[in-house]
Parts: C-alpha cells; structure tokens; sequence
C-alpha cells in the first residue's frame, strides 16, 4: 500500500485542500447563480465542461429547471436560455471569452464562475461569481474543479456536509498498491456522476499520462467491457448497476465501488493520478503538452 502522507509538489498540496475550499462555499454570495425555473445553459473547456455536465444533470434532478452543458467551442448559435453560466478558471480562455462576446448583442443574461478577478472574464459576464480561496498554482485542475461543484451543489439545496467527511477519509487512507501499478483505467457513472467519471479520466491522462476510457454505468456492457481484463480496473463513481461488479470480475478485471460521495472519491482519484505520476518520474505540476490556460492566437 501507498502512504496517505502529503506530498511535496503544489498539485498534492492543491489536493489535500479540498474539504477546506469546500466548507467556504457557505461563505460565498450566490446570487448570481442560475434562478429556479430559469432554462440555463452551462459551459466550460476541459474539466469545466465535464463539471457543467455534472451540475446540468443535478440541477434537472432537483427540479430547478432546463439545463444544457455545453464545450464553449461547441455551443449551439440561436438557442434561447433564460441564463448562460460560463465556468473558468482562469478567466481567459478563448473560447469562453469568445462566446460571451457572442451572447452581448443578444441581451442574454451571462453569469460565470472563476478563480481569478484580474482577468478579461469580470467584465465580459453580467454577473461574477470569485472563488479565489479555491485558485491553483498547478496546471491540473483538482480543488477548483470542486469546489466550484460543491457551491453548485449547495445552491441546489443538498447538504455537502458528507462530502466533506469522506473527502477527509479518503484523504487519510493508503492508496492500494494495484491502483497504482494498474495497465488500465474505466471510469463509470450515473446521471451526474457520468460528468465526474470523465473527469476522472482526464485526470488520470493529464498527470501521469495513463490509458483511461469513461462511459455512463450502463453503456459499458455495450462493447467497452471488451477492455476489462487482468491489471485493468473499472472504477464506478456512484452507485453501480446491478451485476456489473460481477461481470467486469469475472474478466479478471478489478471492480472498484466505494459507495462515498462520487466527488470524494473523484478526490481519491485525483491522488492516485499524482501517485502513478511520481511512480513514473514524472512531475504532476509540469504536466506534459499542457499550460494552465489555452489562450489561442489572433
């Protein structure tokens, strides 16, 4: 087994943080956010994007309104929302900025989320929301990601208070030694979580450069369980379906299933992704072929 001791690069630090971002939110003003009944539109670049699926599917679930989760680049022209809630980080890239561009002459109301209040998005969005406790030095998005989803969560009306208790957990256990070894890595959820099990597996990809797939729970019996073998690992965020556990065992596989808070166990994710990184020599806060923000030309 891995220790759970902290680490010395910025990424373990930024990640051991989380429970701590997360008690804040209680702090932050929400007016901003999405109105009940509002049809609202979300959209991010990255992990942003796969927190505006997430946030999409619980705000549906708790009856709150329409919502759409869309990759900036991606989102439809001459569709009509009653909101647009832009996620970023960094508050520059492109094409977030280029969009709320877009959306000025149509009158739309635009409201985004951000780590940074010295970038071009506070005046280009309508309404900003700061979560500056929550900024990053690492190139690898983990406690912003995060936190910006346990806010979204409260101003839906849950409690995140269990949240925070498994994060603590998970970040006081040793890491099993066949996660870190592993040749092979699914990633699978359920409505909300299918958004943190692609996550999950952009995690794994950026910091240590690993083979990661991610499909909704029950998609996986319809070809991508053809992968599970020997040394590969299926990893349910969520509650799984009935028998897969058994199915993806009976290749070989590993099935893992914590029954925590799917984004604590993301949480356990984003430390296993730094511990195979370090395992290869490689660095997790100089990630390769990445820079904090994409800012493109022209």
């Amino acid at each position: 087994m891995t220790d759970g001791t902290a680490g010395t690069t910025r990424t373990e630090a930024e990640i051991a943080s989380q429970p701590d971002c997360w008690r804040r939110v209680a702090e932050v003003p929400a007016g901003a956010l999405p109105r009940r009944g509002e049809r609202v539109a979300v959209v991010g670049c990255g992990t942003s994007w796969f927190i505006a699926q997430a946030y999409a599917a619980l705000r549906e679930r708790a009856g709150h309104g329409e919502t759409d989760a869309f990759a900036a680049s991606e989102a439809p022209a001459g569709r009509s929302y009653d909101r647009v809630l832009a996620l970023t980080r960094s508050g520059t890239t492109t094409e977030v900025l280029e969009l709320l561009e877009r959306l000025r002459p149509t009158g739309t109301p635009t409201t985004a989320i951000t780590a940074d209040p010295s970038t071009p998005i506070m005046t280009l969005a309508d309404e900003v929301v700061v979560l500056d406790f929550a900024d990053e030095e690492s190139v690898v998005q983990t406690r912003f990601a995060t936190t910006q989803l346990a806010l979204l969560r409260a101003h839906l009306g849950e409690d995140v208070s269990g949240a925070i208790a498994d994060a603590e957990r998970v970040l006081s256990e040793p890491l099993p030694d066949e996660l870190i070894s592993a040749e092979q890595f699914t990633f699978l959820g359920r409505g909300w979580t299918y958004g943190l099990a692609l996550e999950a597996a952009l995690k794994m990809r950026e910091a240590c450069r690993a083979w990661t797939e991610s499909y909704p729970a029950m998609e996986y019996r319809h070809g991508p369980i053809s992968i599970a073998g020997p040394g590969r690992v299926t990893w349910m965020l969520g509650e799984a379906p009935d028998g897969l556990r058994g199915e993806v065992e009976a290749t070989g596989g590993s099935f893992v299933e914590s029954g925590l808070d799917p984004m604590a166990e993301l949480v356990r994710v984003q430390r296993v992704a730094v511990a195979r990184a370090r395992a290869a020599g490689l660095d997790p806060d100089r990630p390769m072929h990445l820079t904090r923000s994409v800012i493109l030309p022209g």
